[in-house]
């Protein structure tokens, strides 16, 4: 597979690795409706966000949407949009790395760009989440009249679709629901009970032996598929549904057969990449929603609701996570919330709360702009903001000092199963991962930071640890400062004993 070169590519590709691990601080003040919901606001570098989210998230987010810099060579008051080509690159490319881990096994990641740098993106996209991946790209037609700025218009933008699988993305992506043309598509001149009706073709491309044989009509006219053609359906099924009035020959009985589809059973239409302004919004439109909640315009490229809606109705369902590591003004959040889907957003400017919490603070109130009429968005919910903080790991790889318990638990548990840590460590049995149990003894989390006491591995803190294990015996994996317990003894029990802080390594 070819791949792109740039300048600084050597060290670029392996510069997620050295991101450091930081701690993730709550500020309450900030945070706004039901204290548990799940959804994150984090302010600063999304690149070492994404780095801290990954022990507590890897692998459990449905959709990923991102808005990033489009490298135009105009400078943006919240984003710095004028880097040079390499240095766009390799702010994409850990970027891009750590998204992957991110994803679900049936997540898809949606990016737009314009053309600057669409074709250099899509790429490095190949190599990252491997062609085989690539889904599609949708075409955002983002005008709604013609820019004659330049030699020719420019009236859309790109989003590009990619999965962790894109067999499995197939299997599990929605239809979108039909719109107001399609429904108006749907008659009932002939009365049927079963409600409004459009006729679709009997037709389908190709030869095939048992869907080649002849329809009489009513009015005694013989059909037979044209060259290159066949009928969709085989002969015994096209008799079950003319018997069951699905075939119509037209209002006098003298066309050719279609197939009759109700409106009743019309479960959605299959998404394509033409996504005009008329369904999506447009710009004129986003701009507005942005000076309606904040009484100017603020921001140089938003994105419209109704965008946003299209990617989330695709990609995810109620109660899924989606992720925005470029929040900017805040859309993909407010879209997920009204929605029902859990969100984390990622913002580095202070407008990450100047801007973005006031406007999430107000779809918690139900506030009504954008597509809220639309999903009946009546308010609720809430979300919590944070900031990064310290660094999980000292520059050395050993524990950075003051980090508590819970925090270095998710690390641990990350590194030794690659997995995330569901929910909160309270004891120091951190749970069974492909059948050898990981505990951990740290920070006082038996309320004694003695020599020999909680956090040392002794017979009495394993019995603690055996206990919070209940009925699991097999193989453990011990973390702590020492062990007070034999080489003989831990092989015996079929227990690893790692120390802390020197064993302890930042995935």
């Amino acid at each position: 597979m070819p791949i792109l070169s740039w300048l600084t590519r050597e060290q670029d590709v392996k510069a997620a690795d050295s991101v450091p691990y930081r701690l993730l601080e709550r500020d309450d003040a900030l945070s706004d409706g039901e204290s548990d919901s799940g959804n994150m606001l984090i302010q600063g570098d999304n690149l070492e966000a994404l780095k801290a989210l990954l022990p507590y998230y890897r692998g459990q987010v449905k959709c990923i949407y991102i808005d990033p810099p489009y490298n135009t060579g105009s400078a943006f008051e919240h984003y710095d949009d004028n880097l040079e080509h390499s240095r766009w690159l390799a702010m994409m490319w850990p970027r891009l790395e750590l998204l992957r881990e991110l994803l679900a096994e049936d997540g898809s990641i949606w990016i737009s760009m314009d053309d600057d740098e669409a074709h250099y993106l899509k790429i490095i996209l190949d190599e990252i989440f491997g062609r085989q991946n690539f889904v599609a790209t949708c075409m955002w037609q983002k005008r709604y009249s013609r820019d004659g700025r330049g030699a020719i218009g420019d009236a859309h933008e790109s989003v590009f679709c990619y999965a962790s699988s894109a067999e499995e993305f197939k299997l599990t992506r929605n239809l979108l629901p039909l719109s107001d043309k399609q429904r108006k598509l749907y008659k009932n001149p002939d009365r049927d009970p079963r409600g409004p009706w459009q006729s679709v073709s009997m037709l389908a491309q190709g030869y095939r032996p048992n869907q080649m044989y002849e329809i009489q009509a009513p009015n005694g006219a013989k059909h037979t598929p044209p060259d290159g053609n066949c009928w969709k359906l085989i002969e015994p099924e096209f008799k079950r549904q003319l018997e069951d009035g699905r075939i119509t020959f037209g209002a006098n009985g003298d066309g050719v057969p279609r197939r009759k589809y109700f409106l009743s059973e019309a479960k959605g239409v299959v998404p394509w990449t033409w996504w005009p302004h008329e369904e999506v919004g447009h710009t004129g439109e986003s701009k507005a929603e942005i000076k309606a909640l904040f009484g100017k315009d603020v921001f140089d490229t938003p994105k419209p609701e109704r965008l946003m809606k299209r990617v989330l109705e695709i990609a995810s369902n109620p109660g899924d996570l989606v992720l925005d590591s470029f929040l900017g003004s805040g859309t993909t959040a407010a879209v997920a919330h009204k929605m029902g889907r859990r969100w984390i957003g990622v913002e580095m400017g202070d407008h990450a709360h100047t801007h973005c919490v006031p406007r999430l603070k107000k779809v918690v109130e139900g506030e009504q702009g954008g597509i809220s009429e639309a999903v009946e968005w009546k308010g609720g919910g809430g979300f919590a903001f944070y900031r990064l903080g310290g660094e999980v790991f000292a520059p050395d790889g050993t524990i950075a000092p003051g980090i508590k318990f819970a925090p270095l638990a998710a690390h641990i548990w990350f590194a030794e199963t690659g997995t995330p840590m569901a929910g909160d460590a309270a004891t120091p049995f951190l749970g069974v991962h492909d059948g050898t149990g990981i505990a951990l003894l740290y920070n006082g989390i038996l309320g004694d930071k003695s020599v020999a006491g909680g956090n040392v591995l002794t017979r009495t803190t394993l019995g603690i640890i055996r206990e919070a294990a209940g009925d699991f015996d097999g193989p453990l994996i011990v973390y702590g400062e020492a062990s007070r317990i034999g080489p003989e003894a831990l092989k015996r029990e079929g227990i690893t004993f790692k120390q802390t802080p020197y064993d302890v390594k930042a995935r």
